[in-house]
């Protein structure tokens, strides 16, 4: 994840998931399962003409690709994402350097599974409906595996959300910031050696 601050934005990007790899071992009511997004799965995705909403933690809506600040792409490594956010509390988390990772919401449409030796599954994700894509902050654990049930009209369908960590590049993090982090570290180290403040 790559966070450039400027002025009056926040610059976002990097790899949402890489596809064609084992995610982490994932809890499931019929069993443990490893998933994997087959290539070319988000690229159908998004070509299907639905909008993708750029989201703050799953809950916060921070734009969308229609609206022209999330743009969406996959390539031969996964979903590659970037946005431009303007939200003044996503600009100070950045600014704080609380933005940890990213995430993704779909809904299934098609998969298959494989066992493995060990006895879990394999999943392999071949269709989906991408329906929105999330920066993830401090607050919450980006290797995590959500699922709700939600209805559209008649339908009901399992939204399923995926996270990953990553360690951020953050530029044009004002001094101010970095000087009173290291303020905080010597005001530590007089601690440690007894000085009264």
């Amino acid at each position: 994840m790559k966070v450039e601050i400027r002025a009056d934005r926040v610059i976002v990007e990097g790899y949402v998931n890489a596809v064609g790899r084992d995610s982490r071992v994932i809890p499931s009511p019929t069993g443990d399962f490893v998933e994997q997004v087959t290539p070319k799965t988000f690229e159908r995705a998004l070509q299907n003409g639905n909008d993708v909403e750029l989201r703050l933690n799953h809950d916060q809506v921070l734009g969308s690709r229609d609206s022209g600040n999330l743009e969406l792409r996959e390539d031969s490594i996964g979903l590659y994402a970037r946005a431009e956010v303007t939200d003044l509390e996503t600009m100070e988390k950045a600014r704080n350097g609380e933005l940890r990772g990213w995430s993704f919401g779909f809904v299934k449409k098609q998969d298959r599974m494989e066992p493995l030796e060990n006895g879990l599954h394999r999943r392999f994700l071949e269709e989906i409906e991408l329906r929105e894509v999330s920066i993830l902050d401090s607050s919450r654990t980006p290797a995590y595996v959500g699922t709700s049930i939600e209805a559209r009209g008649q339908e009901e369908s399992i939204l399923e959300q995926r996270g990953r960590e990553d360690i951020p590049d953050v530029t044009g993090k004002p001094d101010t910031i970095d000087a009173h982090a290291d303020r905080k570290k010597e005001v530590e180290i007089l601690r440690l050696r007894g000085a009264n403040i």
